[in-house]
């Protein structure tokens, strides 16, 4: 409980799921799937999670917990925890969640679904980084084109011999 009340005050997101019929290795490929993204998992007993959780952002969610209770915790990005946990929730129908929280705010079921479907930190500082670099690019390529077409003009010019015989009389 110590170890679990200590994680609890650092963390910022907390996810409270469920499951009935969860076997050994489904319960060991969602650890090792959890532990890819950065969070931790438990399975505990009601009372000790609502012990574990006095005086932290989790609190709140886990206050009158029935049944079989496991919650899966983070102090990272609360987005890959929610799109880990939902994908494992759709391979394994038995698993579902309870409540969250993320920032000290409780979030509901949907509000973890809708979590699970925004995008990453990742993808969006690679969609910002886009946007901040398409305009230089744009620009680069305009100045490019204009000494690329004036060369283009010229090399025609030459070819169809329109300079031969312009030129004003003694330079």
């Amino acid at each position: 409980m110590e170890t679990l009340s200590k994680d609890l005050e650092k963390v910022s997101t907390v996810i409270v799921a469920t499951y009935t019929k969860l076997t050994v290795a489904q319960d060991y490929e969602l650890r090792k799937v959890l532990r890819s993204s950065g969070a931790k998992y438990a399975v505990v007993k009601n009372t000790l999670a609502e012990r574990a959780a006095k005086g932290t952002k989790a609190e709140a969610a886990l206050q009158g917990l029935s049944g079989v209770t496991s919650i899966a915790y983070t102090e990272g990005d609360p987005i890959a925890l929610a799109k880990a946990l939902s994908k494992y929730a759709k391979d394994n129908p038995d698993f579902t969640f309870k409540t969250g929280v993320v920032d000290g705010r409780v979030i509901s079921t949907k509000e973890i679904e809708s979590l699970a479907t925004m995008p990453s930190k990742e993808e969006i500082f690679s969609k910002l980084l886009f946007l901040v670099n398409a305009p230089a690019q744009r620009l680069v390529t305009a100045l490019n084109a204009v000494g690329r077409d004036l060369a283009v003009v010229l090399n025609q010019g030459v070819e169809k011999q329109k300079f031969a015989g312009d030129a004003p009389a003694g330079v």
